[in-house]
Protein backbone atom coordinates (compact mmCIF):
# COMPACT_ATOMS: atom_id res chain seq x y z
CA UNK A 1 0.00 0.00 0.00
CA UNK A 2 3.02 2.21 0.63
CA UNK A 3 3.98 1.32 -2.54
CA UNK A 4 1.07 2.24 -4.70
CA UNK A 5 0.92 5.90 -2.87
CA UNK A 6 4.47 7.06 -3.46
CA UNK A 7 3.97 5.87 -7.37
CA UNK A 8 0.48 7.84 -7.35
CA UNK A 9 2.61 10.96 -5.84
CA UNK A 10 5.64 10.14 -8.21
CA UNK A 11 3.02 10.01 -11.44
CA UNK A 12 1.12 13.68 -10.08
CA UNK A 13 4.00 15.18 -10.14
CA UNK A 14 5.26 14.11 -13.49
CA UNK A 15 2.22 15.31 -14.92
CA UNK A 16 2.15 18.54 -13.54
CA UNK A 17 5.82 19.33 -14.58
CA UNK A 18 4.46 18.05 -18.15
CA UNK A 19 1.38 20.28 -18.32
CA UNK A 20 3.86 23.39 -16.57
CA UNK A 21 5.99 22.65 -19.82
CA UNK A 22 3.64 22.31 -22.59
CA UNK A 23 2.05 25.72 -20.60
CA UNK A 24 5.27 27.40 -20.89
CA UNK A 25 5.34 26.28 -24.14
CA UNK A 26 2.46 27.51 -25.56
CA UNK A 27 2.28 30.78 -23.90
CA UNK A 28 5.80 31.69 -25.32
CA UNK A 29 4.39 30.79 -29.08
CA UNK A 30 1.32 32.64 -28.18
CA UNK A 31 2.84 35.80 -27.29
CA UNK A 32 5.81 35.20 -30.34
CA UNK A 33 2.81 34.85 -32.65
CA UNK A 34 0.31 37.61 -31.40
CA UNK A 35 3.75 40.06 -31.51
CA UNK A 36 4.27 38.87 -34.96
CA UNK A 37 0.73 39.18 -36.05
CA UNK A 38 0.32 42.85 -34.84
CA UNK A 39 3.76 44.02 -36.52
CA UNK A 40 2.72 42.27 -39.65
CA UNK A 41 -0.94 44.12 -38.69
CA UNK A 42 0.75 47.44 -38.34
CA UNK A 43 2.98 46.66 -41.72
CA UNK A 44 -0.36 45.86 -43.71
CA UNK A 45 -1.84 49.40 -42.12
CA UNK A 46 1.61 51.29 -42.66
CA UNK A 47 1.76 51.35 -46.59
CA UNK A 48 0.27 54.45 -46.56
CA UNK A 49 2.03 55.38 -43.60
CA UNK A 50 5.50 56.73 -43.22
CA UNK A 51 8.82 55.08 -44.07
CA UNK A 52 9.77 55.33 -40.40
CA UNK A 53 6.89 52.99 -39.43
CA UNK A 54 7.88 50.08 -41.81
CA UNK A 55 11.16 50.12 -40.42
CA UNK A 56 10.05 50.23 -37.04
CA UNK A 57 7.87 46.96 -38.29
CA UNK A 58 10.55 45.06 -39.88
CA UNK A 59 12.92 45.54 -36.95
CA UNK A 60 10.03 44.26 -34.45
CA UNK A 61 9.63 41.21 -36.35
CA UNK A 62 13.36 40.55 -37.13
CA UNK A 63 14.00 40.77 -33.57
CA UNK A 64 11.00 38.62 -32.71
CA UNK A 65 11.97 36.01 -34.53
CA UNK A 66 15.35 35.96 -34.38
CA UNK A 67 15.27 36.20 -30.17
CA UNK A 68 12.01 33.92 -29.16
CA UNK A 69 12.08 31.19 -32.10
CA UNK A 70 13.75 28.49 -30.30
CA UNK A 71 15.98 25.69 -31.82
CA UNK A 72 13.62 23.78 -34.31
CA UNK A 73 13.94 21.75 -37.41
CA UNK A 74 13.38 22.52 -40.73
CA UNK A 75 10.79 20.14 -41.41
CA UNK A 76 8.50 22.33 -38.42
CA UNK A 77 9.22 25.43 -39.43
CA UNK A 78 9.94 26.52 -42.92
CA UNK A 79 8.20 23.41 -44.81
CA UNK A 80 5.16 23.51 -42.51
CA UNK A 81 3.74 24.54 -45.64
CA UNK A 82 3.24 21.53 -48.10
CA UNK A 83 3.25 24.29 -51.26
CA UNK A 84 6.61 25.10 -50.00
CA UNK A 85 7.72 21.42 -49.58
CA UNK A 86 6.91 20.80 -52.90
CA UNK A 87 8.80 23.13 -54.39
CA UNK A 88 12.34 23.16 -52.26
CA UNK A 89 12.57 19.16 -52.73
CA UNK A 90 14.98 17.81 -50.16
CA UNK A 91 16.75 19.84 -47.43
CA UNK A 92 18.34 18.13 -44.53
CA UNK A 93 15.96 17.46 -41.80
CA UNK A 94 18.92 18.39 -38.81
CA UNK A 95 18.71 20.88 -35.97
CA UNK A 96 20.23 24.17 -37.37
CA UNK A 97 20.76 27.88 -36.57
CA UNK A 98 17.89 29.93 -35.66
CA UNK A 99 18.62 32.86 -38.19
CA UNK A 100 17.26 30.58 -40.90
CA UNK A 101 13.99 30.71 -39.73
CA UNK A 102 13.83 34.72 -39.73
CA UNK A 103 10.57 35.33 -42.15
CA UNK A 104 11.10 35.30 -45.31
CA UNK A 105 13.27 38.74 -46.45
CA UNK A 106 14.45 39.41 -50.36
CA UNK A 107 17.41 40.57 -51.00
CA UNK A 108 18.70 39.66 -54.65
CA UNK A 109 18.58 36.90 -56.69
CA UNK A 110 21.30 34.40 -57.15
CA UNK A 111 22.89 32.36 -60.05
CA UNK A 112 23.28 29.52 -57.42
CA UNK A 113 25.10 26.05 -59.35
CA UNK A 114 23.22 24.21 -61.61
CA UNK A 115 23.25 21.23 -59.01
CA UNK A 116 19.49 20.85 -58.14
CA UNK A 117 17.76 20.11 -54.85
CA UNK A 118 17.32 16.26 -54.46
CA UNK A 119 16.38 13.27 -52.15
CA UNK A 120 19.66 12.68 -51.68
CA UNK A 121 21.94 13.44 -49.11
CA UNK A 122 24.99 14.70 -50.81
CA UNK A 123 27.10 14.10 -47.51
CA UNK A 124 26.10 10.24 -47.40
CA UNK A 125 28.84 8.93 -49.04
CA UNK A 126 31.19 11.20 -47.03
CA UNK A 127 30.91 9.72 -43.29
CA UNK A 128 34.38 11.72 -42.20
CA UNK A 129 32.96 15.11 -43.40
CA UNK A 130 34.17 17.77 -41.11
CA UNK A 131 31.82 20.02 -39.48
CA UNK A 132 32.64 23.02 -41.73
CA UNK A 133 31.58 20.86 -44.73
CA UNK A 134 28.54 19.82 -43.15
CA UNK A 135 27.74 23.18 -42.48
CA UNK A 136 28.28 24.61 -45.87
CA UNK A 137 26.20 21.49 -46.87
CA UNK A 138 23.49 22.95 -44.99
CA UNK A 139 23.57 26.30 -46.01
CA UNK A 140 24.21 25.78 -49.86
CA UNK A 141 20.57 23.79 -49.80
CA UNK A 142 18.96 26.35 -47.27
CA UNK A 143 19.93 28.99 -49.88
CA UNK A 144 18.44 26.63 -52.37
CA UNK A 145 15.11 26.46 -50.32
CA UNK A 146 14.93 29.97 -49.30
CA UNK A 147 14.94 31.07 -53.46
CA UNK A 148 12.83 28.16 -54.22
CA UNK A 149 10.21 29.57 -51.54
CA UNK A 150 10.79 33.07 -52.99
CA UNK A 151 10.35 32.33 -56.11
CA UNK A 152 6.95 30.14 -55.94
CA UNK A 153 5.35 31.58 -52.49
CA UNK A 154 6.01 35.57 -53.45
CA UNK A 155 2.77 35.94 -51.81
CA UNK A 156 4.42 35.14 -48.46
CA UNK A 157 7.42 37.31 -48.76
CA UNK A 158 6.72 40.69 -46.42
CA UNK A 159 9.87 41.73 -46.67
CA UNK A 160 12.53 43.87 -48.66
CA UNK A 161 15.81 44.32 -47.40
CA UNK A 162 15.45 47.60 -50.30
CA UNK A 163 13.20 48.88 -47.01
CA UNK A 164 15.28 49.08 -44.55
CA UNK A 165 16.70 52.46 -43.14
CA UNK A 166 20.45 50.82 -43.68
CA UNK A 167 21.99 48.89 -45.59
CA UNK A 168 22.25 44.93 -43.51
CA UNK A 169 25.60 44.47 -42.15
CA UNK A 170 28.69 41.80 -44.12
CA UNK A 171 31.15 39.86 -42.79
CA UNK A 172 33.63 37.96 -44.29
CA UNK A 173 35.73 35.12 -43.29
CA UNK A 174 39.27 34.54 -43.70
CA UNK A 175 41.75 31.33 -43.12
CA UNK A 176 44.65 31.21 -41.78
CA UNK A 177 45.96 27.60 -43.22
CA UNK A 178 49.15 28.30 -41.10
CA UNK A 179 47.70 28.79 -37.83
CA UNK A 180 44.28 27.33 -38.66
CA UNK A 181 42.47 30.30 -37.28
CA UNK A 182 39.24 31.08 -38.59
CA UNK A 183 38.61 35.33 -38.52
CA UNK A 184 34.93 36.62 -39.17
CA UNK A 185 35.41 40.71 -39.47
CA UNK A 186 32.86 42.66 -40.81
CA UNK A 187 33.17 44.46 -43.74
CA UNK A 188 31.96 48.26 -44.10
CA UNK A 189 29.80 48.73 -46.72
CA UNK A 190 29.87 53.10 -48.10
CA UNK A 191 25.81 53.44 -48.84
CA UNK A 192 27.33 56.29 -50.97
CA UNK A 193 29.46 53.91 -52.94
CA UNK A 194 29.12 54.59 -56.97
CA UNK A 195 26.81 57.35 -56.22
CA UNK A 196 29.15 59.96 -58.19
CA UNK A 197 29.42 57.79 -60.78
CA UNK A 198 28.44 59.61 -64.39
CA UNK A 199 26.80 57.59 -67.06
CA UNK A 200 29.25 57.28 -70.37
CA UNK A 201 27.74 59.58 -73.09
CA UNK A 202 27.08 57.59 -75.88
CA UNK A 203 26.46 59.87 -79.37
CA UNK A 204 23.79 59.99 -81.56
CA UNK A 205 23.89 58.32 -84.58
CA UNK A 206 21.95 60.51 -86.86
CA UNK A 207 22.97 58.89 -90.06
CA UNK A 208 23.47 55.75 -91.06
CA UNK A 209 25.83 53.99 -93.78
CA UNK A 210 25.94 50.40 -95.20
CA UNK A 211 28.65 49.78 -97.76
CA UNK A 212 29.28 46.60 -99.78
CA UNK A 213 31.07 45.72 -102.26
CA UNK A 214 31.83 42.68 -104.48
CA UNK A 215 33.49 41.02 -107.54
CA UNK A 216 32.28 37.83 -109.29
CA UNK A 217 33.52 36.49 -112.18
CA UNK A 218 33.54 33.52 -114.15
CA UNK A 219 35.82 31.73 -116.60
CA UNK A 220 36.17 28.69 -119.29
CA UNK A 221 39.00 27.12 -121.51
CA UNK A 222 38.64 25.19 -124.31
CA UNK A 223 41.35 23.51 -126.05
CA UNK A 224 42.05 24.41 -129.44
CA UNK A 225 41.02 20.51 -130.04
CA UNK A 226 37.83 20.05 -128.44
CA UNK A 227 35.39 18.04 -130.71
CA UNK A 228 32.52 20.65 -130.12
CA UNK A 229 34.85 23.82 -130.92
CA UNK A 230 34.29 26.84 -128.55
CA UNK A 231 36.38 29.90 -127.51
CA UNK A 232 37.80 30.63 -124.23
CA UNK A 233 35.88 33.07 -121.71
CA UNK A 234 36.22 35.20 -118.99
CA UNK A 235 33.64 37.16 -117.28
CA UNK A 236 34.30 39.76 -114.47
CA UNK A 237 31.60 42.12 -112.81
CA UNK A 238 32.57 44.77 -110.22
CA UNK A 239 29.52 45.88 -108.11
CA UNK A 240 29.67 48.62 -105.15
CA UNK A 241 26.42 49.78 -103.34
CA UNK A 242 26.83 52.94 -100.89
CA UNK A 243 22.96 53.33 -98.87
CA UNK A 244 22.27 56.49 -96.37
CA UNK A 245 19.83 56.37 -94.38
CA UNK A 246 17.93 59.12 -91.48
CA UNK A 247 18.04 57.48 -88.34
CA UNK A 248 13.98 57.24 -87.54
CA UNK A 249 14.56 56.28 -83.79
CA UNK A 250 15.87 60.43 -83.96
CA UNK A 251 13.71 61.48 -86.47
CA UNK A 252 10.72 59.31 -86.29
CA UNK A 253 8.56 62.23 -88.77
CA UNK A 254 11.02 62.45 -91.19
CA UNK A 255 12.48 59.62 -94.02
CA UNK A 256 15.40 60.00 -96.03
CA UNK A 257 16.67 57.15 -98.00
CA UNK A 258 19.55 57.26 -100.76
CA UNK A 259 21.64 54.96 -102.36
CA UNK A 260 23.87 55.10 -105.04
CA UNK A 261 25.12 52.39 -107.02
CA UNK A 262 28.02 51.69 -110.12
CA UNK A 263 28.00 48.16 -112.01
CA UNK A 264 29.91 47.09 -114.69
CA UNK A 265 30.34 43.75 -116.06
CA UNK A 266 33.30 43.03 -118.86
CA UNK A 267 33.63 40.17 -120.97
CA UNK A 268 36.56 38.64 -122.84
CA UNK A 269 35.74 38.81 -126.70
CA UNK A 270 37.69 36.35 -128.69
CA UNK A 271 35.10 36.81 -131.45
CA UNK A 272 36.12 40.72 -131.72
CA UNK A 273 38.66 41.62 -134.18
CA UNK A 274 39.13 45.20 -132.90
CA UNK A 275 38.83 44.89 -129.31
CA UNK A 276 40.03 42.28 -126.24
CA UNK A 277 36.53 42.62 -124.52
CA UNK A 278 33.94 43.81 -124.15
CA UNK A 279 31.08 45.64 -122.02
CA UNK A 280 28.10 43.64 -120.85
CA UNK A 281 27.22 46.26 -118.06
CA UNK A 282 28.13 49.44 -117.23
CA UNK A 283 25.23 50.99 -115.18
CA UNK A 284 25.54 54.33 -112.70
CA UNK A 285 22.31 54.84 -110.65
CA UNK A 286 20.97 56.85 -108.20
CA UNK A 287 18.13 56.66 -106.23
CA UNK A 288 16.80 59.04 -103.31
CA UNK A 289 13.63 59.39 -101.25
CA UNK A 290 12.87 62.47 -99.06
CA UNK A 291 9.49 62.34 -97.06
CA UNK A 292 7.04 63.89 -94.22
CA UNK A 293 5.37 61.50 -92.01
CA UNK A 294 1.29 61.37 -93.16
CA UNK A 295 0.02 58.39 -91.04
CA UNK A 296 1.09 55.51 -89.40
CA UNK A 297 4.25 53.87 -92.08
CA UNK A 298 2.77 56.36 -94.54
CA UNK A 299 5.04 59.62 -96.02
CA UNK A 300 4.39 62.35 -98.51
CA UNK A 301 7.37 61.77 -100.51
CA UNK A 302 9.90 63.01 -103.24
CA UNK A 303 11.25 60.28 -105.42
CA UNK A 304 14.45 61.24 -107.65
CA UNK A 305 16.48 58.73 -109.66
CA UNK A 306 18.92 59.05 -112.12
CA UNK A 307 20.99 56.33 -114.04
CA UNK A 308 23.96 55.88 -116.72
CA UNK A 309 26.80 54.64 -117.83
CA UNK A 310 30.62 55.93 -117.44
CA UNK A 311 32.12 53.77 -119.90
CA UNK A 312 32.08 53.88 -123.76
CA UNK A 313 30.74 50.84 -125.59
CA UNK A 314 30.59 49.57 -128.98
CA UNK A 315 29.42 47.09 -131.21
CA UNK A 316 31.42 43.91 -131.92
CA UNK A 317 33.94 44.19 -135.15
CA UNK A 318 32.79 48.15 -135.54
CA UNK A 319 33.73 51.17 -134.35
CA UNK A 320 30.07 52.35 -133.96
CA UNK A 321 29.35 53.78 -130.23
CA UNK A 322 26.46 51.99 -128.81
CA UNK A 323 26.70 53.91 -125.15
CA UNK A 324 28.56 56.12 -123.52
CA UNK A 325 28.14 58.50 -120.83
CA UNK A 326 25.23 60.27 -120.60
CA UNK A 327 24.25 58.94 -123.96
CA UNK A 328 21.22 57.61 -123.02
CA UNK A 329 20.70 58.70 -119.38
CA UNK A 330 17.26 58.92 -117.34
CA UNK A 331 16.05 61.17 -115.00
CA UNK A 332 12.68 60.70 -113.24
CA UNK A 333 11.43 62.88 -110.34
CA UNK A 334 7.97 62.12 -108.89
CA UNK A 335 5.71 63.79 -105.77
CA UNK A 336 3.49 60.67 -103.93
CA UNK A 337 3.19 59.00 -101.17
CA UNK A 338 5.61 56.32 -99.76
CA UNK A 339 5.00 53.40 -97.42
CA UNK A 340 7.78 52.08 -95.11
CA UNK A 341 8.06 49.05 -93.22
CA UNK A 342 10.45 47.53 -92.19
CA UNK A 343 11.13 44.74 -89.32
CA UNK A 344 14.92 42.73 -88.58
CA UNK A 345 14.95 40.61 -91.45
CA UNK A 346 12.77 42.40 -93.79
CA UNK A 347 12.38 45.49 -95.49
CA UNK A 348 9.81 46.90 -97.84
CA UNK A 349 8.79 50.32 -99.35
CA UNK A 350 6.34 51.46 -101.97
CA UNK A 351 6.35 54.51 -103.16
CA UNK A 352 3.48 56.14 -105.78
CA UNK A 353 3.74 59.33 -107.45
CA UNK A 354 0.52 60.23 -109.51
CA UNK A 355 2.84 63.44 -110.38
CA UNK A 356 5.83 62.50 -112.16
CA UNK A 357 8.60 63.90 -114.34
CA UNK A 358 11.10 62.31 -116.53
CA UNK A 359 13.59 63.12 -119.11
CA UNK A 360 15.59 61.12 -121.66
CA UNK A 361 18.65 62.29 -122.32
CA UNK A 362 21.17 61.71 -125.14
CA UNK A 363 24.06 63.80 -125.88
CA UNK A 364 26.38 61.91 -128.21
CA UNK A 365 25.74 63.38 -131.50
CA UNK A 366 26.83 60.35 -133.65
CA UNK A 367 24.37 58.11 -132.12
CA UNK A 368 20.90 57.40 -133.60
CA UNK A 369 18.85 59.68 -130.47
CA UNK A 370 15.27 58.66 -132.14
CA UNK A 371 15.84 55.37 -130.61
CA UNK A 372 15.44 56.89 -127.05
CA UNK A 373 12.30 58.84 -128.41
CA UNK A 374 14.40 62.01 -129.16
CA UNK A 375 13.96 64.09 -132.52
CA UNK A 376 16.68 64.51 -134.22
CA UNK A 377 19.24 67.43 -133.84
CA UNK A 378 17.54 67.85 -130.15
CA UNK A 379 19.63 66.15 -127.23
CA UNK A 380 16.45 65.83 -124.63
CA UNK A 381 12.96 64.65 -124.53
CA UNK A 382 10.60 65.58 -121.20
CA UNK A 383 7.83 63.20 -120.30
CA UNK A 384 4.76 63.61 -117.84
CA UNK A 385 3.07 60.82 -116.07
CA UNK A 386 3.30 58.48 -113.30
CA UNK A 387 5.47 56.53 -111.39
CA UNK A 388 5.12 53.49 -108.96
CA UNK A 389 8.73 52.21 -107.54
CA UNK A 390 8.64 49.10 -104.91
CA UNK A 391 11.78 48.20 -103.11
CA UNK A 392 12.08 44.20 -101.12
CA UNK A 393 14.68 43.14 -98.88
CA UNK A 394 14.57 39.69 -97.31
CA UNK A 395 16.82 37.74 -94.96
CA UNK A 396 16.02 34.43 -95.80
CA UNK A 397 18.66 32.98 -93.54
CA UNK A 398 21.51 34.05 -92.21
CA UNK A 399 23.47 33.63 -94.81
CA UNK A 400 20.73 34.35 -98.16
CA UNK A 401 19.69 37.79 -99.25
CA UNK A 402 16.69 38.24 -101.20
CA UNK A 403 16.66 41.78 -102.71
CA UNK A 404 14.00 43.36 -105.27
CA UNK A 405 13.12 46.28 -107.21
CA UNK A 406 10.50 47.10 -109.28
CA UNK A 407 10.69 50.43 -111.39
CA UNK A 408 7.67 51.80 -113.39
CA UNK A 409 6.68 54.61 -115.14
CA UNK A 410 4.05 56.24 -118.25
CA UNK A 411 2.90 58.80 -119.54
CA UNK A 412 0.20 57.34 -120.59
CA UNK A 413 1.41 56.73 -124.40
CA UNK A 414 4.41 55.20 -123.48
CA UNK A 415 5.07 52.76 -121.13
CA UNK A 416 9.03 51.12 -119.16
CA UNK A 417 9.15 49.02 -116.68
CA UNK A 418 12.12 47.17 -114.30
CA UNK A 419 12.20 44.48 -112.79
CA UNK A 420 15.09 43.52 -110.71
CA UNK A 421 16.17 40.78 -108.61
CA UNK A 422 19.48 39.70 -106.77
CA UNK A 423 19.96 36.21 -104.81
CA UNK A 424 22.90 36.58 -102.82
CA UNK A 425 24.55 33.27 -100.88
CA UNK A 426 27.08 33.89 -98.68
CA UNK A 427 29.73 31.10 -98.20
CA UNK A 428 31.68 33.13 -95.39
CA UNK A 429 33.08 36.97 -95.02
CA UNK A 430 34.28 37.31 -98.44
CA UNK A 431 33.22 34.88 -100.96
CA UNK A 432 29.61 34.62 -102.06
CA UNK A 433 27.84 33.78 -104.63
CA UNK A 434 24.90 35.58 -106.69
CA UNK A 435 21.86 35.13 -109.07
CA UNK A 436 21.12 38.51 -110.87
CA UNK A 437 17.94 38.31 -113.03
CA UNK A 438 16.79 41.90 -114.81
CA UNK A 439 13.83 41.57 -116.76
CA UNK A 440 12.97 45.25 -118.91
CA UNK A 441 9.73 46.26 -120.63
CA UNK A 442 9.91 49.17 -123.13
CA UNK A 443 7.39 50.09 -125.53
CA UNK A 444 9.30 52.18 -127.40
CA UNK A 445 11.99 49.08 -128.19
CA UNK A 446 12.00 48.64 -132.23
CA UNK A 447 11.85 45.36 -132.94
CA UNK A 448 14.97 42.82 -133.70
CA UNK A 449 15.54 42.33 -137.45
CA UNK A 450 15.36 38.13 -137.48
CA UNK A 451 14.36 37.67 -134.23
CA UNK A 452 10.29 38.78 -133.49
CA UNK A 453 9.81 36.20 -130.02
CA UNK A 454 11.07 38.96 -127.47
CA UNK A 455 9.83 41.92 -129.11
CA UNK A 456 9.30 44.77 -126.47
CA UNK A 457 10.15 42.54 -123.80
CA UNK A 458 14.23 41.94 -122.42
CA UNK A 459 15.71 39.60 -120.10
CA UNK A 460 19.37 39.68 -118.39
CA UNK A 461 20.19 36.79 -115.94
CA UNK A 462 23.74 36.25 -114.63
CA UNK A 463 25.16 33.66 -111.99
CA UNK A 464 28.65 34.48 -110.79
CA UNK A 465 30.66 33.18 -107.96
CA UNK A 466 33.32 35.80 -106.38
CA UNK A 467 34.93 37.99 -103.08
CA UNK A 468 32.58 40.46 -101.17
CA UNK A 469 33.19 43.06 -98.21
CA UNK A 470 31.03 44.56 -96.65
CA UNK A 471 30.96 47.64 -93.25
CA UNK A 472 27.92 49.34 -91.93
CA UNK A 473 27.20 51.59 -89.49
CA UNK A 474 23.52 50.07 -88.23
Amino acid sequence: MHFYTRFAAFAAMTIISVASIMAQTTQKWGNTALRVAAAAAVRQDSRTASADSIDAVQAEATAVSIMEMPRISVADSLLSDSAAVASVGYIPVATIPNYYFVPAIFDTYRMLDADSLSSVDPLADIPAAGWLMRANAVDTHMQRAKQAYMLKCPESVQYNVAWLPEPPKKFEVVIDPKTQVIDIHEVKVDPMAGADLVAEKIDERHWMHQFSGNIQFSQAYVSPNWYQGGNNNLNIIAHAIWNVKLNQNYHPKLLFDTTIQYKLGMNSAPDDSLRNYSISEDLFQINSTFGVKAAKRWFYSLTFQFKTQLLNSYTSNTRTLRAAFLSPADLNVGVGMTYNYSKKNFTFDASISPLAYNMKICTDRSMDVTAYGIKPGHKTVSQYGSTAELKMRWAIAYNIIWQSRVFFFTDYSYIQADWENTLSFEINRFLTTQIYCHARYDSSTPRTEGDHTWRKFMLKEILSFGFAYKFSTI
